[in-house]
């Protein structure tokens, strides 16, 4: 029966390989026609592409029947197994199953399986993708025991150790050093007017007490160290100068260190700087001492508690006090034994002035800040147009306390030296009428700093030269005498 049916299914087939032949007969006579006649070539050239449609028809005609021939191909091979060995067996390749680690370093990419391919799905059923693309495999990472994951490329703060020299840039921004001339010029400029009263003809060195102005130069930088750290603390308690990228300091904003250290830290300077002070300070008498108990009592209370000095409104006056007012008179009176004259409250009263317009160029530059946390400055109160108005006056009585100190007959007129500073304090001015934004105003009070550092020198020189004008004639006769 099964015979019958493959002798059966071999005639159908017969038939239709036929036009294939014939027409692979044919095609070498259309060959020879066009050698023989080459005129003809054209039409034996036609009949050729008609003989190969022709066969191609047959070709797909075969087409539709061979799933017949193939399932009785099937049959016969059952019934003759020696044909089947004749064929070629395909190789069968064993599956191998990759290793963890192997799957999970197959990634899904973009050039690996198209965006069509892969639909969104839920997560719970990424394992399709599988069946989507053979070769990807997807796996959670929690079924994984070890899953190889690549260094970041970002070091954790943790893991980071700064060296010692970024250590030094981040303390030199925390002690917030461009602000110590505030604290060491009015030490400067006391301890000059002391030694310059005592130089004469016959003492042309004068007498100055060198271990006392340098433990009271030290203990000034020292207090203001230690108030800066604690302003630092207390600034991040209040929520102040959080987003202030022009305020200084802000090691605790900056995440560089922890708050508690910073007050700990703050603390011993602030302690250390009081000792040393006082140790100073008793050269001067019970008045000397008390200006320096009022000195670091400001230090503390200028940002410590929750109702701190400067969000009383009381900043500035912190500034004149602890920057002009008392440090001037304070070293001064250190040199000679606790007198005090009048003519040294004048001149602390110019750095006093100063100090003050610093104080207002920095609550001006935080403004913004200081609204927006609640702290009642001068500038939160007045407004900036007020402030503007303020500043200048600060600085206008700053100079006029110096003309009043060097016009008058008899007075040092070498003290209007520091008029040379007139120029900076014009492009002070015309910066705070000017400027309405924080960068503006941190420029202006650059400027004012500027004024502060180099009208103290120039006092100190005018004071320096009135001192050694009348020691000049008898100069010679004391370098004779030197053994």
């Amino acid at each position: 029966m099964e015979n019958t049916e493959q002798n059966t299914t071999h005639q159908d087939l017969a038939p239709e390989v036929e036009p294939q032949e014939e027409a692979s007969t044919q095609t070498p006579h259309a060959i020879q026609v066009v050698d023989a006649d080459p005129r003809r070539e054209e039409t034996a050239q036609i009949e050729t592409h008609e003989d190969q449609a022709e066969t191609i028809e047959d070709e797909s005609t075969v087409a539709e029947d061979e799933p017949e021939a193939v399932t009785d191909e099937s049959e016969i091979a059952e019934d003759k197994p020696e044909a089947v060995e004749d064929d070629i067996k395909p190789e069968v390749v064993p599956e191998v199953k990759p290793t963890k680690k192997q799957q999970s370093a197959q990634v899904v990419t973009a050039d690996r399986v198209q965006a069509e391919e892969v639909p969104t799905i839920p997560i719970g059923s990424l394992q399709t993708i599988s069946t989507l693309e053979p070769e990807v495999s997807v796996h959670s990472v929690a079924s994984m025991r070890a899953v190889g994951m690549p260094a970041p490329l970002v070091v954790q703060p943790s893991e980071y150790r700064r060296g010692i020299s970024e250590w030094l840039d981040i303390w030199r921004d925390g002690i917030r050093l461009n602000y110590l001339p505030l604290s060491l010029m009015p030490i400067l400029l006391g301890t000059a007017l002391a030694w310059t009263q005592s130089v004469t003809p016959d003492k042309p060195l004068g007498q100055l007490d060198i271990v006392h102005f340098v433990m009271a130069l030290v203990a000034a930088a020292i207090l203001q160290i230690g108030a800066n750290l604690i302003n630092d603390y207390y600034d991040h308690q209040h929520g102040i100068d959080a987003s202030n990228a022009l305020g200084p300091g802000g090691l605790i904003q900056q995440g560089l260190i922890k708050p508690i250290r910073i007050l700990t830290i703050g603390l011993i300077v602030l302690g250390i700087g009081a000792v040393l002070g006082l140790i100073a300070a008793l050269a001067g008498g019970p008045l000397t001492c008390l200006f320096g108990l009022i000195i670091v009592l400001c230090a503390y209370f200028f940002s410590a508690t929750k109702k701190s000095l400067s969000s009383l409104g009381l900043g500035e006056l912190v500034g004149f006090i602890a920057f002009g007012l008392l440090p001037v008179m304070g070293a001064y009176m250190i040199q000679t034994g606790g007198h005090l004259v009048t003519t040294i409250f004048y001149y602390s009263l110019a750095l006093g002035f100063l100090a003050a317009a610093i104080v207002y160029a920095n609550n001006m530059r935080d403004i913004e800040g200081d609204s927006h946390v609640g702290r009642k400055t001068l500038v939160t109160m007045i407004g900036l147009r007020g402030s503007r108005i303020a500043y200048i006056v600060l600085m206008v009585l700053a100079y006029l306390v110096v003309i009043l100190l060097g016009v008058p007959h008899g007075h040092n007129h070498f003290v209007l030296l520091a008029l040379w500073t007139l120029p900076t304090l014009a492009v002070a001015i015309s910066g705070v009428l000017r400027t309405e934004i924080s960068a503006g105003f941190h420029d202006v009070m650059r400027q004012s700093m500027k004024i502060f550092i180099m009208f103290t020198i120039l006092l100190i020189v005018g004071l320096v030269i009135a001192a050694f004008i009348p020691v000049i004639p008898k100069l010679p006769a004391h370098l004779i005498s030197l053994p």
